[in-house]
């Protein structure tokens, strides 16, 4: 298991035309049945640039690229994303960085800037299921609402 202390900076750096590819490339770090589950990054780029509400960066750890997050900040229903607040659209971590507490960490960084912005709560969807992050969102202390997105359960977290 990769390890990573205290020290190491996590930073989210903006998707530009000299890391895309590269960004890109981490959904093929998945195990077969993440990459069931997880959308691929390329199309999750493609959609963060079709949204007015999308707010996504690639995650780095120190100077490593290890994986990409988007959120929608909740005010543009285009997306299809109806709920009360910001959204944890896409979270994945490649493979290699994955059981080090890198995405934990960036959750932890993502509830920050949004409590900067006046934000109370944090929603996020995930399928049931092999493959499922269901534990790891639970640890994070998100709880089910009682709703879904499609087929996947809508879950909350306090900012």
């Amino acid at each position: 298991m990769p390890s990573m202390s205290p020290e190491n900076e996590i930073t989210f750096r903006r998707i530009t035309s000299e890391n895309v590819s590269e960004v890109c490339e981490l959904s093929e770090t998945l195990s077969p049945t993440q990459r069931a589950v997880v959308a691929d990054n390329g199309v999750s780029i493609a959609e963060g640039f079709c949204s007015d509400a999308a707010w996504f960066r690639a995650v780095y750890l120190d100077e490593t690229l290890v994986g990409f997050v988007m959120v929608n900040d909740g005010d543009e229903w285009d997306d299809g994303i109806d709920c009360d607040g910001p959204y944890l659209w896409r979270l994945m971590i490649a493979g290699p960085h994955q059981g080090a507490g890198v995405g934990r960490r960036v959750v932890e960084m993502v509830k920050q800037r949004l409590r900067r912005r006046g934000y109370a709560t944090l929603y996020t969807s995930y399928g049931l299921g092999e493959g499922s992050p269901e534990g790891f969102y639970r640890r994070l202390g998100f709880v089910p609402t009682g709703g879904f997105f499609g087929d996947e359960v809508e879950v909350c977290a306090t900012l």
